[in-house]
């Protein structure tokens, strides 16, 4: 009898990448500090690819939501980076102006709203982390439409960031709940799943 090729569960990996690098980049939004090498390399390597390997993974293993999100999300983190550097990298480009950023953002905003419909079926730890996620993409959306460096632009960005620290945070105890629960074979922290 052949042993079942029982594959370990990549949305620890996935969450843990979207979180830690959330985070870090909320921290900067709510400080309204200019963005550093640290928060790039952060969206290259964790927010990016480890995202895209966990949702790779996670359409191996047939688990379109989590597929499709990671993937998205590692996808995101990806463009984001573009969207700095690759004015200084490629004679010709610009950066977006205001509001292009506010359509950019307001399209990921639409996009994690739709996600989070799935999250309905899923546990109460994910629905924390697509609601938080898509009332931010919406406020920073917001923030750029009227002018980040306006006071009001300012205030909303600030808002956002700190709303963004709580979406970066409940994605890093989801995914440590994950990981803990797993270990340990029983519910240490709990996601609260859907009955």
């Amino acid at each position: 009898m052949a042993e079942e090729n029982k594959l370990a569960n990549p949305a620890p990996l996935g969450l843990m990448g979207f979180g830690m690098t959330t985070v870090l980049l909320n921290i900067y939004n709510a400080a309204n500090w200019d963005i550093s090498s640290m928060i790039l390399a952060m969206g290259i390597f964790y927010g990016g690819f480890a995202q895209l390997i966990a949702g790779w993974w996670e359409i191996k293993q047939k688990n379109t939501f989590a597929g499709v999100a990671f993937s998205s999300y590692g996808l995101f983190w990806l463009s984001f980076v573009g969207l700095h550097t690759m004015p200084e990298l490629i004679d010709g480009f610009s950066g977006p102006d205001y509001p292009a950023m506010a359509a950019y953002l307001a399209m990921w905003g639409l996009f994690t709203g739709w996600m989070f419909l799935s999250t309905l079926k899923l546990n109460r730890a994910l629905q924390v982390v697509f609601s938080t996620l898509t009332i931010l993409f919406f406020l920073l959306a917001f923030a750029y439409a009227v002018g980040p460096n306006t006071d009001l632009g300012q205030i909303i960005y600030t808002i956002a960031g700190i709303e963004g620290i709580i979406c970066g945070f409940s994605a890093v105890y989801t995914a440590l709940a994950e990981v803990t629960n797993e270990y340990y074979g029983k519910t240490i922290f709990p996601i609260g799943p859907v009955e």
